[in-house]
């Protein structure tokens, strides 16, 4: 957007008066006239809409001539967008809904909805005073880093085929595939030295999905993993990262959740893993393209929140090169006016060569052009922009390919974004304009491409600042890779210099080098999270906070056992290798604070590249043996109370009102050190319950052992049945982890040996395809009082794997999509079943019994139609309170491009049997014809 001649050619001086116009100049001229058309007629209403998709909307209504932008290709009559709101509501959604929407994502927190909509109905979407802006859908990225260039991208059949294939491969394994980066960074010898495995620490990830968790379970390459319901997302380097991550610290508890599902979702994820899932350590691997380097946008808000709770934040640095060796795409710096006006209405170009002479283009490498995100970030604070800026991709022949333009009228963020064509192409370069206000400090990154002089002579221009987002938050480790074994396998770019290798079997040393592709800094910040300037006044290269990024290094191009990630390069396998050393410090070292950590690690830092802290690698490379050391680590017992085993009068295991019952209490130290004078003060908030004695001594439990007493529990002869008697166990012993509390509930009264069954006798209720609203039956249960035994079942008359069949409880394409849930009158809520079933169709005469021992996720494609009992992920059934109400069992579709529908399903209920009553008389009860809501 720039003066016709020079928008063609870059040249160093405006053309010469007079001067005859190029074609290409012509074609640039004309074009960017065309777009500053649309911009200067904009309602109000249509500045809420993103430049792009009301060019699009305007193109397919022909009130804009798509022969006037010839290289802006039509998209389909749909478009993924998030629509950021001031509240939201249901009636929103509702709305939404009714407008052709189909939802996406939810975020009230972030007051954001993603939803896929019509284009014909974005300006009705757009007059509602409850919606700011509506926006292209911000789009994701990891941080890993791959050797091979092609599309290896697996279609959602050949994906379910080789995770089945895998899964049944996988039975029997006893060969383990560890990290080089276990050896390279000292952890191995280090668990060895300080004892130290992890123990007490929650460590958690969030990257695109853990779709092969199951086979790395299978192998023994993990443990148990706490996923948030529904957030498994899609993909394997969340299976990757939490595999690093056991390797060094092998008894640490893992957590994941997706960060895919939206920024926002991305947001949510991450209070929840911190704040329901209870992570001490978390890390991610994920940008989001529209997160401000200038100020802390939601998901860095969300990073904030956990640090000042206290845990420990790890995210990739990123790949997007850096300026010591030549590989960024990255260019940030005050504006500078190129005096250059600017096509038919306002504004001029940046000039990119400063004081070294003018031009007005930012070269693009030809060689890595290929469907690039690209993003300007401005200094006005978010959400209230005030100066215009644009930004416009053109070709060599001056025809506009891409752009972004979006109204900044004080109410809006200073951010632009497009993408260079899907087949990329030669001589592609950037123009930055400010079409109206202030200058402003810059920010330009071509992500995972790089910037590099032109044929025809622009000069590429970059500077160090790559890292960007929320991997930039104060009290964030932003984490740089240095390869721990074989280099990586390709050049960056034809003609690039050879690319560095690790140690492994030795471990790092000042001789170790960064990958080429990590992303430098350092972090210049100029408003706090609320929008408050840092430094008043000045929003220029002499302002704001200069964060010191990365902050540390760690391993990359190790091995794990998930296809596709062996090798696994980036800062994507760097992060969870230094959140896995962190758990293993704070393992050693039970309430450390994180400032403590944070010196720890910048204070025995092995010092690589530049000599001292430096924008690459940081305080330099980690040993796992130096931090621990530092820290003063050593191995600490962590004894619990496990479920207690009830004995009574009459030997059995029922406790009846006036009972007085032996109560078998085990204590199992999960810790790496001794639990020494051990005891346990056993108490009961239920009136009337008496414990003798109080408290025992358990001695001395050997790290894996287990310490067994009795107590005798005397119940009150006027407890109600199904009312449970709690028992708050509080294990003490010397050691930082102590006490552990845990609280059980023993059943008083006699199980009823019969269930009622109340079944769904409403319509066929649609799934919504790959949406959280789900959909949802109720399940009305009374009579039954306090419930004994919970389990619900998929029912149907006859089972067939047949698309859209209707004798099934659940018709539906690919299970391996869906969610089930179970929510009970008082609130509670079972996750029934998420993942398993590969591309398998149908659920049908499926019971969810909380004590089956196999869970849904093991099955495969080949088991379809799905039959059989299955353990849910958390348990059904609440001890002592009354099943009567409206029970709630819903099911959601994760992913698209299958459907089906709830049909038939029951829920079964046991109570107890009244004193001196006969058992219960089965009966079978049904809710209809309430019908079914989507919620």
């Amino acid at each position: 957007m720039v003066a016709a001649a020079v928008l063609a050619a870059g040249l160093a001086t405006p053309p010469i008066a007079g001067a005859q116009e190029s074609t290409a100049d012509a074609t640039a001229k004309s074009q960017i006239a065309a777009l500053q058309a649309v911009k200067a007629g904009q309602t109000a209403t249509e500045s809420k809409i993103d430049s792009k998709l009301l060019v699009q909307e305007k193109m397919r209504t022909r009130s804009l001539s798509a022969a006037a932008l010839p290289g802006i290709a039509k998209t389909a009559d749909k478009a993924l967008v998030d629509i950021r709101v001031t509240k939201v509501s249901d009636g929103l959604v509702n709305d939404l809904r009714e407008a052709g929407a189909e939802v996406r994502a939810v975020s009230s927190t972030a007051a954001s909805i993603r939803a896929e909509v019509p284009l014909t109905a974005l300006p009705e979407i757009a007059k509602r005073d409850d919606v700011k802006h509506v926006e292209t859908a911000d789009q994701a990225m990891t941080a890993r880093q791959r050797e091979n260039t092609k599309d290896d991208k697996e279609t959602k059949q050949q994906k379910a085929d080789r995770i089945d294939r895998q899964l049944k491969e996988a039975i029997g394994t006893t060969t383990q595939v560890v990290s080089a980066g276990d050896r390279a960074h000292n952890a191995d010898t280090a668990r060895q030295q300080f004892g130290v495995t992890g123990t007490g620490v929650k460590a958690c990830a969030l990257s695109d999905g853990v779709d092969s968790l199951e086979v790395s379970r299978t192998k023994g390459e993990l443990p148990a993993v706490d996923v948030l319901t529904g957030q498994a997302g899609s993909g394997d380097e969340g299976t990757a990262m939490l595999e690093i991550i056991h390797d060094l610290a092998p008894n640490a508890k893992l957590g994941f959740a997706t960060a895919f599902t939206s920024d926002a979702s991305f947001a949510d994820n991450i209070r929840k893993l911190r704040f329901e899932a209870h992570c001490d350590v978390i890390v991610d691997d994920v940008i989001y393209f529209k997160e401000s380097p200038f100020q802390d946008w939601i998901i860095a808000q969300a990073v904030n929140d956990v640090t000042a709770d206290g845990a420990l934040y790890f995210s990739s640095a990123g790949n997007e090169g850096n300026v010591a060796d030549g590989t960024a795409a990255h260019w940030e710096g005050d504006f500078v006016d190129s005096g250059i006006s600017i096509g038919k209405y306002a504004g001029t170009a940046h000039n990119f060569a400063g004081a070294a002479g003018k031009q007005v283009f930012e070269p693009i490498s030809d060689a890595s052009s290929a469907n690039i995100p690209v993003t300007l970030h401005w200094s006005d604070p978010l959400g209230a922009a005030a100066d215009d800026y644009d930004l416009y991709l053109l070709d060599a022949r001056g025809n506009v390919v891409s752009f972004s333009q979006d109204v900044q009228n004080g109410t809006q963020d200073p951010y632009e974004q497009l993408a260079t064509p899907l087949f990329g192409g030669t001589g592609l370069r950037l123009a930055v304009v400010k079409f109206s206000g202030a200058g402003r400090y810059l920010s330009l990154t071509a992500f995972g491409s790089r910037f590099r002089d032109s044929a025809d002579g622009l000069k590429a221009y970059s500077t160090p600042g790559a890292v960007v987002g929320h991997a930039a938050a104060r009290k964030a480790f932003a984490v740089a890779a240095a390869p721990a074994e074989a280099a990586f396998g390709r050049p960056l770019e034809p003609g690039d210099p050879a690319n560095p290798t690790g140690p492994y079997p030795a471990a790092y040393s000042a001789a170790s080098k960064a990958e080429r592709f990590s992303s430098d800094g350092p972090r210049r910040v100029f408003y706090e999270a609320n929008g408050t300037p840092i430094t008043p006044g000045d929003v220029s290269s002499t302002g704001g906070e200069v964060r010191q990024k990365p902050e540390i290094t760690a391993a990359d191009g190790v091995h794990t056992s998930v296809s596709g990630f062996d090798p696994f390069f980036g800062t994507s396998a760097a992060a969870p290798h230094a959140a896995a050393i962190a758990s293993l410090v704070l393992s050693g070292n039970p309430g450390l604070s994180s400032s403590d950590i944070r010196e720890a690690f910048l204070k025995t830092a092995v010092d690589i590249e530049a000599p001292g802290t430096d924008n690459l690698t940081g305080a330099g490379v980690l040993l796992a043996d130096k931090v621990l050391a530092y820290t003063g680590a050593s191995p600490q017992p962590y004894a619990e109370a496990g479920q207690p085993a009830v004995r009574g009068p009459n030997g059995g295991s029922t406790l009846n009102p006036g009972d007085t019952a032996t109560v078998t209490l085990p204590v199992k130290n999960n810790g790496d050190g001794a639990a020494v004078s051990t005891s346990v003060v056993l108490t009961s908030p239920t009136p009337g319950v008496t414990i003798e004695p109080r408290a025992k001594s358990y001695g001395t439990i050997s790290p894996g052992q287990t310490g067994i007493n009795d107590f005798t529990v005397t119940v009150p002869a006027n407890q109600q049945l199904g009312s449970p008697v709690v028992l708050n166990a509080k294990v003490t012993f010397a050691g930082s982890y102590s006490p552990r509390t845990s609280t059980y509930s023993l059943p008083v009264g006699t199980p009823s040996p019969v269930s009622q069954a109340f079944a769904y006798a409403g319509p066929v209720v649609a799934i919504p395809d790959n949406s959280p609203l789900g959909a949802s039956v109720p399940l009305v249960v009374s009579g039954v009082g306090p419930a004994s035994k919970v389990s619900l079942s998929i029912d149907g008359a006859t089972c067939t794997a047949a698309e859209k069949a209707t004798t099934v409880g659940i018709d539906h394409t690919y299970v391996n999509d869906l969610v089930g849930t179970l929510t009970s009158p008082s609130g509670a809520t079972a996750t029934l079943f998420q993942k398993g079933g590969g591309s398998g169709n149908n659920l049908c005469q499926v019971v969810f019994d909380d004590s089956a021992t196999k869970l849904f996720s093991s099955t495969g494609s080949a088991d379809a139609p799905f039959t059989g009992t299955y353990r849910p992920v958390t348990p059904q059934t609440q001890a002592g309170v009354s099943a009567d109400g409206t029970w709630t069992f819903k099911v959601v579709d994760t992913a698209g491009g299958d459907t089906g529908s709830i049909r038939s399903v029951s829920l079964h209920v046991n109570g107890y049997v009244p004193a001196g009553h006969p058992a219960d008389v089965h009966k079978t009860v049904t809710t209809g014809p309430v019908r079914p809501q989507l919620v």
